[in-house]
């Protein structure tokens, strides 16, 4: 079993220490075999000179020479003799250059820094602070979350039982308080019957400890943890757990809404209220070859064209924009509306092409569960021989799915999984490095093909854009948008790693412009996509910016957010405070 994420910082910490120890006993070590080596010479040369001490005066001379002392008690009279003096003088000013900086900086200066961090680290928080986020562990899911929370303005505090990391996070500004997460007291001492929300993002063993943990300290605070199997999700609920988030699973089915297939179909990726947001390919239909300006006035139904995307990022929504067959439409509509669009230019005599899904891990076999369910035909390229079971038929017996067993950096194996006939391929492995080769790899082999790519650090997300990817998701990003949406704050959709469609309120400096604006594009990065009223309907033929009180529905990076809430928002805290299930 794994390290889960609180016990890592701790176990990296006492392997460093054993690091420490070994580092600290090899130095004494080499300093008592030179005192040993020393001595014999010294006997022999000694021996040479006709003069006989004893092994206790081999070693007073050794000890007095290397620490350069040199009473001068004991001398050598040949030059040999004296030759060996200064190499014996000169390796032990080295050897105590390294012994008493190491002994003194790890045992001393080391300890009291520690503990000066550890008494400055915070043990609990305001009595004043309420409405806030708890977030139990430090990992990509916490960090994505607590950063977005920064540039929001909304208080989210760290819970941490490792005193030296909760100080390093401290120091970078985040609010950490520090105490045992077995320990209802530390949860009163962190607010948490004043928080909106409390996230775990643990291991599922030490979740439901959390869990029934927070319950003790608060009875009505929301509790959202994470959970690596679905046999967790039942004892996590009964544990206390109002919402329990499978991030494989979630992960799964998201890179899998994102595959825009071969007939121009729309696929829902989220909603704000009961409007849908979903994407659609221009691929396989008439869009194709049409300007923006040509295309609009032919939709039937009230769909709004949100965005337009290639290759993952946002084109400037210009009525001579060219709808190419690697144009993707971001749509906003009701479900009736996204349904019309579908009649009007879905193309019914084909039927899709099949999903190629590299990796055969939770997330690979949560997409190709979502793929067959809607069906759509896929195969799973699986290293590992029996991992996943080799077929089986969804409940109406529609779709299924093949496994093909092997290496899918094997060009044989691709060709076997029907890569040359495919409409995507969705690169599900944990590992980021081979995520980029395969992208790349397959990017090479079928250079018109759609591929979705997994990350798990933020870091190679641009990265794997550069190899190939149409669309990058993470874990990250996937669970902190999920628990930002739980926490009941500002409503999110993300679109792909980098993009996410997000509300903010109208700023009264903007009333009256186009919602078009290019200024705001230019300054901030972001792209005002629509306008909602204060009940969250998305106003489909508004094209400039009431005055009204209502909301903007902004498309962008946390970049681009951030600098439009400095801009026109003086960063305003958005949210309320959520019920309980």
């Amino acid at each position: 079993m794994g390290l889960s994420t609180a016990e890592r910082p701790r176990a990296e910490r006492l392997q460093f220490v054993r690091r420490r120890s070994k580092s600290g006993v090899v130095i004494l070590g080499v300093g008592a075999l030179m005192v040993v080596v020393y001595s014999v010479v010294f006997k022999l040369l000694m021996a040479h000179e006709v003069a006989d001490h004893s092994w206790a005066t081999a070693v007073y001379w050794t000890v007095t020479t290397m620490s350069t002392l040199g009473y001068g008690d004991i001398t050598f009279t040949t030059d040999l003799g004296r030759l060996f003096s200064m190499c014996v003088l000169l390796s032990g000013i080295v050897y105590i250059l390294v012994l008493l900086p190491f002994y003194v900086i790890q045992y001393v200066v080391t300890p009291w820094l520690d503990r000066r961090r550890a008494a400055r680290t915070p043990r609990r928080v305001a009595p004043t602070l309420r409405d806030h986020v708890l977030l139990v562990g430090s990992d990509a899911v916490t960090q994505a979350f607590a950063a977005r929370a920064e540039r929001c303005q909304v208080p989210a505090v760290l819970i941490l039982e490792d005193i030296a990391l909760a100080g390093e996070l401290h120091d970078q500004g985040r609010q950490v308080v520090v105490g045992p997460l077995d320990s209802a007291m530390t949860y009163r001492s962190a607010g948490a019957a004043r928080a909106r929300l409390v996230v775990s993002t643990l291991s599922d063993t030490a979740n439901t400890n959390v869990a029934f943990t927070v319950r003790q300290a608060a009875a009505k605070v929301p509790v959202a943890v994470t959970a690596s199997k679905p046999v967790s999700v039942d004892v996590l609920d009964l544990a206390g757990a109002d919402h329990v988030l499978e991030l494989g699973q979630v992960l799964g089915r998201e890179m899998a809404s994102r595959v825009l297939g071969s007939t121009g179909r729309f696929h829902a990726i989220g909603s704000f209220g009961s409007t849908i947001i979903a994407e659609a390919a221009a691929r396989g239909t008439g869009l194709v070859g049409m300007t923006l300006g040509e295309a609009l006035p032919l939709l039937r139904s009230r769909v709004r064209i949100l965005a337009i995307m290639r290759k993952g990022r946002l084109r400037a929504m210009t009525p001579d924009l060219r709808i190419t067959d690697a144009t993707v439409l971001v749509l906003a509509g009701q479900e009736d509306d996204l349904a019309r669009y579908d009649a009007q230019f879905q193309s019914r005599a084909v039927s899709e092409a099949p999903v190629v899904i590299l990796g055969g891990g939770r997330v690979g076999r949560a997409a190709s569960r979502a793929l067959s369910d809607e069906g759509v035909p896929n195969t799973i390229v699986e290293l590992e021989p029996g991992r996943v079971e080799n077929s089986y038929s969804v409940l109406e017996g529609t779709a299924s799915y093949a496994v093909v067993t092997g290496d899918a950096a094997d060009q044989r194996i691709l060709r076997r999984a029907g890569l040359e006939s495919a409409s995507a391929v969705l690169v599900t492995p944990r590992d980021d490095d081979l995520n980029v080769y395969l992208t790349l790899f397959c990017r090479r082999l079928r250079p018109e093909l759609q591929m979705v790519s997994r990350a798990t650090y933020e870091r190679n997300v641009a990265t794997l854009y550069r190899a190939g990817a149409d669309s990058v998701l993470s874990y990250a990003t996937i669970g902190a948008t999920d628990l930002w949406n739980r926490a009941g704050l500002s409503h999110r959709v993300l679109v792909a790693e980098g993009n996410e469609l997000f509300l903010v309120p109208r700023p009264a400096s903007l009333a009256r412009r186009s919602v078009r604006d290019d200024e705001v594009r230019r300054r901030t990065g972001c792209h005002i996509v629509a306008v909602l009223d204060e009940d969250g309907t998305l106003g489909y033929d508004t094209e400039s910016i009431p005055s009204a009180p209502g909301k903007l529905l902004l498309l962008g990076d946390r970049h681009a957010e951030r600098r439009f809430r400095e801009t026109y928002l003086g960063r305003r805290r958005l949210g309320r405070r959520p019920g309980r299930r």
